[in-house]
């Protein structure tokens, strides 16, 4: 792996800057959420965790909730089982992941809002 990351950075001399704004993009779009989220954690994990809060979100709306409203933000969620658990403080975001993949889980078999 490490010989391909030096041919990459060999081939591209700006790669740590565009990766570095990739990243701080990633984490500030994870801001918005309500998610904690740095720069400078890992970008293979910052982008695995928008990924899974994009799926989370998505099977919210297929159910009908409204992310406006059930989201980290409210304080009175339409449906608690319908917002995005809350990082823990210092929580890796591996962990987090996985936290966010259980709660799709209840949010696939929560009955369809109409």
């Amino acid at each position: 792996m490490k010989t391909n990351e030096n041919l990459d950075d060999a081939l591209n001399p700006h790669r740590a800057e565009e990766l570095a704004a990739v990243n701080a993009l990633v984490a500030e779009r994870l801001r918005r959420r309500g998610i904690e989220a740095t720069e400078d954690e890992d970008p293979n994990d910052l982008g695995d965790l928008l990924a899974a809060v994009e799926r989370f979100e998505g099977l919210v709306e297929a159910r009908g909730g409204d992310l406006m409203v059930d989201d980290l933000n409210s304080g009175e969620p339409d449906d608690p089982e319908f917002v995005l658990p809350a990082r823990e403080a210092r929580e890796r975001i591996r962990h987090y992941i996985k936290r966010i993949d259980a709660a799709s889980e209840l949010v696939r078999s929560h009955p369809s809002i109409d």
